[in-house]
């Protein structure tokens, strides 16, 4: 099987956006890497172990819907840089489509699946 970091389906747009990440009782204020419909990296942050669950909701630019998912966090990539990944579990469909827009108009084309 590949690494994590070779085992990308979905495209991965390089974007800034603040993110509140809740963990059991503590809540964290985050900002993303990049993002894509499949997750997204929480830059120079420490990382919580790999398997862990956490709750995100962050809303993308000009965009007044906020988006809730839970997430699981990844095993860190060879070069990794301070931060974690982050795998989408219960996107709900309306905000993939939502994201997936989102990351067409930045780029200019479709992703092909």
């Amino acid at each position: 099987m590949p690494p994590v970091w070779e085992r990308r389906t979905s495209q991965r747009l390089p974007v800034q956006l603040h993110v509140i990440e809740t963990h059991e009782d503590s809540i964290y204020f985050q900002r993303t890497a990049n993002l894509s419909t499949g997750g997204l990296y929480l830059e120079g942050t420490m990382p919580h172990p790999p398997g862990t669950r956490v709750r995100l909701r962050f809303a993308l630019p000009d965009d007044e819907t906020t988006i809730e998912v839970t997430g699981e966090i990844m095993p860190p990539g060879k070069d990794a840089d301070l931060g974690m990944g982050v795998r989408f579990i219960d996107l709900k469909p309306e905000d993939r489509q939502r994201i997936d827009r989102f990351i067409e108009k930045a780029v200019g084309l479709p992703f092909e699946r």
